[in-house]
């Protein structure tokens, strides 16, 4: 089945991400084995990205979102690295700033919308307005409740002008975020990534649990789908996202446009300088030919 169908949440449907295997790995048994298709997938996302920059009439959204350590860093640089910067921007959002937070909660994210021809990822996203500020209360329930509402309407506009969205779950569970907290301290060259904030949440898992399921369930639409990634095996993350972004490049068929000049006359142009060209090389090499024979020639009077 496609990764596309597998993992998508169907509009209107109940996720429970207790009954989600975070390790699910399909039929690839390790890295080395899905190694192959992963260099397959990535290769096609960025032949394609290069053809909607050339085509320049639509736009790809990727929204990354998941627990602390889900992997969205990883995602970002083993799979989407596999794009072109020139036509790919990414943004990581953090804590408003006080310029941000006197804006409508959606401002700073349509800032960074992606323009026609360009693919744009947001490390977590709009998507935090629903989680965060539920969990710990920083708005009242009357506000971020009808945020979903919101959510869906900012992205059927972004959708209705030729912005193509797809929303990622990363997916794991309790025990290999903590593994994952393991490998942070004892690794020196991850140390910069620990923070109190990722063990300060800890506690809440339960309720993030519930805040994403309410997330996934109320905002999955036609035209911007979640995916639920099971990511406790960082290589089939890696293969899961790439697969489904290179399925849904693939499905828009895409076209690189007509050329703006006639072709037949810059091969003709083409043609006169290489031409032109070669005369030139070949009457300079006969010349230093002439000039060599005529200082032989002196050379043997003198002699």
């Amino acid at each position: 089945m496609s990764y596309s169908k597998q993992f998508r949440v169907k509009p209107g449907s109940e996720v429970d991400l207790g009954k989600v295997d975070a390790g699910f790995h399909d039929q690839h048994e390790s890295h080395e084995h899905a190694l192959p298709e992963i260099e397959t997938y990535t290769q096609k996302m960025h032949d394609l990205q290069y053809l909607m920059y050339a085509e320049g009439k639509r736009s790809l959204l990727i929204c990354l979102q998941g627990r602390d350590a889900a992997g969205k860093d990883g995602t970002i640089n083993h799979v989407l690295g596999a794009m072109n910067p020139q036509g790919c921007t990414v943004t990581g959002f953090k804590v408003p700033s006080k310029e941000e937070a006197a804006h409508d909660f959606l401002w700073r994210y349509h800032r960074h919308a992606p323009e026609k021809g360009q693919v744009a990822i947001f490390n977590r996203s709009h998507y935090e307005d629903v989680l965060v500020v539920r969990v710990h209360d920083l708005v009242p329930k009357g506000v971020w409740s009808k945020r979903y509402e919101q959510i869906n309407d900012f992205e059927k506009m972004l959708a209705d002008n030729g912005t193509h969205i797809l929303k990622f779950y990363l997916h794991i569970d309790p025990e290999e975020q903590l593994e994952r907290f393991r490998q942070r301290i004892e690794d020196p060259a991850r140390h910069w990534k620990i923070s109190d904030g990722d063990y300060a949440e800890r506690p809440f898992w339960d309720a993030y649990t519930e805040a994403f399921q309410d997330a996934l369930n109320k905002t999955s639409t036609e035209h911007a789908p979640w995916f639920v990634i099971p990511s406790n095996h960082k290589w089939f993350r890696n293969l899961a996202v790439s697969r489904i972004v290179a399925e849904t490049l693939e499905s828009l068929g895409m076209q690189f446009p007509e050329p703006t000049v006639d072709i037949d006359q810059i091969k003709q142009k083409y043609h006169a300088i290489v031409q032109e060209e070669r005369i030139g090389e070949a009457q300079a090499l006969d010349k230093q030919d002439k000039q060599k024979k005529k200082g032989s020639g002196k050379k043997k009077k003198k002699g």
